[in-house]
């Protein structure tokens, strides 16, 4: 058990936290069924950061909800909202753990109802339809819950995500609301994405939402018509499931992946 003193009001002392990761995108889990929680942005903040509080990417609380088996408030590290694909794989996860769900569940987030599923050992969720992939020159902005720029570049390895991400994120197009850049190399029949994650504001090993939007992007440029996309991050390979209708018309899709418990804690005076 590890007991950390985060800065934050006095009432939010002492509750119980798990941390889960999804292919190295690492959440703060918190169970919000019996006790309500509402953190300001800079409560968030020092929770998620990696020197004087826990540390992730992002901070998620499990709610119940009437119609659906949970509801899952996502908060990036900045304390701003969207939603999170690996996040809401890890809540699935995490609501196994709590024995709210079995193999299927309806969970709403922040930008509608989503459903999930186990495939094997790993955990699936089914992402909106994609309807519009916008064009500018050889890159492409496509929207699977939260934007995404996507550039395909050569020697990924060496490009400085955090420098050119930041650019394209804080550029006059994308300052005011943010978008998340993912950079893509296609090498010997296989992708490899690192992406630049806005609301992070920094690199994460791996992005849900946006390796959606590269497969979506892979057969939209090569008007491929597979159903399976397998896709490789700094932390560790994602697979996307999908039906393409038409050449930018995108559904039945689903983001699977590992989500692993790491450890439980609890904050304390």
């Amino acid at each position: 058990m590890l007991s950390l003193k985060v800065k934050r009001r006095k009432h939010f002392m002492g509750f119980e936290f798990y941390k889960y990761q999804g292919t190295g995108n690492d959440f703060v889990m918190i169970d919000g069924r019996d006790k309500s929680f509402d953190f300001a942005a800079n409560e968030v903040a020092d929770i998620c950061d990696r020197r004087f509080g826990i540390g992730a990417d992002g901070l998620i609380i499990l709610k119940n909800h009437p119609e659906c088996d949970f509801e899952m408030d996502y908060y990036n590290a900045d304390g701003s909202k969207s939603f999170c694909g690996n996040g809401s794989r890890c809540a699935q996860a995490f609501a196994e753990k709590l024995g709210i769900i079995d193999n299927t569940s309806q969970f709403l987030a922040i930008d509608g109802m989503h459903v999930g599923k186990k495939i094997g050992d790993h955990y699936a969720t089914k992402m909106g339809d994609v309807n519009h992939v916008e064009e500018l020159g050889k890159d492409l902005v496509i929207n699977t819950g939260s934007p995404h720029y996507i550039q395909y570049v050569q020697n990924l390895n060496e490009i400085d995500v955090e420098e050119l991400g930041s650019s394209i994120r804080y550029s006059p197009a994308y300052k005011r609301d943010g978008i998340n850049v993912n950079f893509v190399e296609e090498k010997d029949g296989k992708l490899y994405v690192r992406t630049y994650e806005r609301g992070v504001e920094a690199e994460t090993y791996s992005c849900g939402t946006g390796v959606t939007a590269v497969a979506i992007a892979h057969l939209y440029r090569n008007h491929g018509l597979q159903k399976k996309v397998e896709l490789t991050t700094k932390g560790g390979s994602l697979m996307i499931l999908l039906d393409k209708r038409e050449s930018s018309i995108f559904e039945n899709i689903w983001l699977v992946g590992p989500a692993t418990e790491v450890f439980l804690g609890n904050f304390s005076n």
